[in-house]
């Protein structure tokens, strides 16, 4: 995730609320392997499973944080709100010209409304990994 500005309830809570997201299409977009990525890594910044949660970021962001440790303690401090959210509901998907992006609102765990704007890239698997996370305050859901 562009992690300068890029989740401790327990990680069944988590799911159950992540679970909640239906994948649907938007600009033509298969918006379901985007959600099924950040949920993945919501869970795994819930359990506190490092590994798996930094096994979401595109190798270029893991060279960039260069340990699961160091990539954890980094979302722990600088996004809050996507580390520990008490409610996530996601919004539009579409394409950019730099790629792909899901828009998801979170609620920090201190109330407060967010917007995380993840961008993705696509391996050479065929698989999605995260590229960036932006986060913005918001003035309430607009999902």
């Amino acid at each position: 995730m562009a992690y300068s500005h890029f989740w401790k309830s327990t990680a069944a809570g988590i799911a159950a609320m992540l679970l909640a997201g239906s994948a649907q299409a938007e600009d033509g977009l298969d918006s379901g392997p985007f959600k099924d990525v950040i949920k993945n890594q919501m869970t795994a910044f819930a359990s506190g499973n490092a590994q798996a949660a930094f096994s979401y970021a595109t190798k270029s962001l893991q060279q960039r944080f260069q340990t699961p440790e160091f990539f954890m303690q980094m979302v722990r401090q600088g996004y809050r709100p996507v580390y520990s959210p008490k409610q996530v509901t996601f919004g539009r998907s579409k394409m950019t010209k730099l790629g792909p992006t899901q828009e998801v609102f979170v609620t920090g765990p201190q109330g407060k409304d967010w917007i995380a704007l993840y961008s993705f890239e696509q391996q050479d698997d065929g698989s999605w990994r995260i590229s960036g996370c932006y986060l913005t305050k918001s003035p309430g859901f607009a999902a």
